[in-house]
């Protein structure tokens, strides 16, 4: 099938154009037609994470089944808008990217807490862990949460999150947290970190070395008080 990709402002820059046309097999979702533009064009694959992406008009996330004849849109950032800080990722989480969203000049103190895979779990080697989300909810939950973080005033946050399968070592989740001194960057790192664990739904499944699986199912979901 034939899905036809517009692209503005500095997506567009780097097709080279404002529209390209791909094939793609019947059936592909919107991840395969991320895998075969990047593929194809590099540079777009840096690019990827901030943008929005609509189908047929309308926003959609990588699990989106495309149709013949489809328009994909790539929509970068709008003019006036302030850098996401919540984000999902499908692939590795670009650390300093996390940290330069809460850069400042006026913050003398900056945070990063990396939540990386160990690789062990109550005496089982743990090889990998896969995580699911409701990406909808999920997203909307930690951008409420940096929202109301940051309406104290004393501090900027950002937090991303990786979905899909984590090796061992590898960050499953970024918060950095900017502030004019220590303490409330500290404070709002760890609340944003607990705050994630009950309002945001992200489901985890540990891959052990054994070919075991198991979700870790250990807390309920709670609504934001």
């Amino acid at each position: 099938m034939k899905v036809s990709v517009v692209a503005f402002a500095t997506a567009g820059d780097v097709l080279g154009r404002e529209a390209v046309e791909v094939d793609l097999p019947d059936g592909s979702r919107l991840a395969a037609l991320r895998a075969e533009l990047t593929a194809s064009y590099p540079a777009l694959g840096a690019m990827w994470p901030r943008l929005a992406v609509a189908v047929g008009g309308q926003l959609a996330g990588e699990d989106r089944e495309l149709a013949d004849g489809v328009e994909v849109a790539l929509l970068p950032p709008v003019s006036g808008g302030a850098p996401a800080r919540a984000e999902l990722v499908d692939g590795a989480i670009d650390v300093a990217a996390a940290e330069r969203r809460v850069a400042d000049p006026a913050c003398g103190a900056v945070v990063l807490f990396l939540g990386t895979v160990r690789n062990h779990h109550r005496g089982r080697p743990v090889a990998r862990l896969t995580y699911t989300a409701y990406r909808p909810m999920a997203l909307a939950a930690l951008e409420r949460i940096v929202r109301e973080l940051e309406m104290t005033g004393e501090a900027r946050v950002a937090v991303v999150h990786r979905l899909g399968e984590v090796p061992v070592g590898e960050p499953s989740v970024v918060i950095a947290a900017a502030s004019a001194h220590r303490r409330a960057a500290y404070e709002a790192s760890r609340e944003a970190l607990e705050r994630l664990k009950r309002e945001v739904p992200i489901w985890k499944r540990e891959h052990y070395a054994d070919g075991e699986a198991a979700w870790r199912e250990e807390e309920p979901l709670v609504a934001a008080s």
